[in-house]
């Protein structure tokens, strides 16, 4: 695999999501948890999608709960859980592994693309985020703790690329 778009998702409603299908788009991919204590950085997701959507940006969130077991719910509990609570409407996807045996083929390829920190491949908390330009590449990995706003010079920057 070269780049996100050869890679395939399933939604959080089961239909396969071929990634192929956002190339052109800059993307912002996040594992994402509904009971962790930064899960109100959905607010600042969604703000970045309605901000910058029209322009080409897609959120694309993937629930996980490997992480303190902080999304133990169904796909669609926890889409509800997001709508609900902070008013998601960029695509989420099914729940996923990011680590292990069971780490799904993207995740796998983004923490190659993009270690963290002293070049751990491993995804460390929910809510850690990677940067993907135009081109399908990946530009940057964003730690748990990076607010959403905190990106946006980085996506006006992919964006105008």
């Amino acid at each position: 695999m070269t780049c996100v778009y050869d890679f395939e998702a399933q939604s959080v409603d089961g239909a396969p999501v071929p990634l192929s299908q956002y190339a052109g788009k800059v993307l912002l991919i996040v594992n994402t948890a509904s009971a962790c204590g930064f899960t109100p950085q959905f607010a600042g997701l969604e703000a970045l999608h309605q901000q910058y959507a029209d322009r080409g940006l897609v959120v694309l969130g993937f629930p996980c709960n490997q992480f303190g077991r902080q999304d133990p719910g169904s796909n669609d509990e926890i889409a509800g859980f997001c709508q609900r609570n902070y008013g998601v409407s960029f695509p989420m996807m099914a729940k996923i592994d990011v680590n292990g045996a069971e780490a799904t083929p993207l995740y796998r390829w983004l923490t190659a693309e993009a270690p963290g920190i002293l070049g751990t491949k491993a995804i460390k908390w929910n809510f850690t985020k990677f940067l993907i330009g135009r081109d399908g590449e990946v530009i940057r990995r964003y730690a748990p703790t990076d607010k959403p706003e905190a990106l946006a010079k980085d996506i006006e920057a992919a964006l105008a690329a």
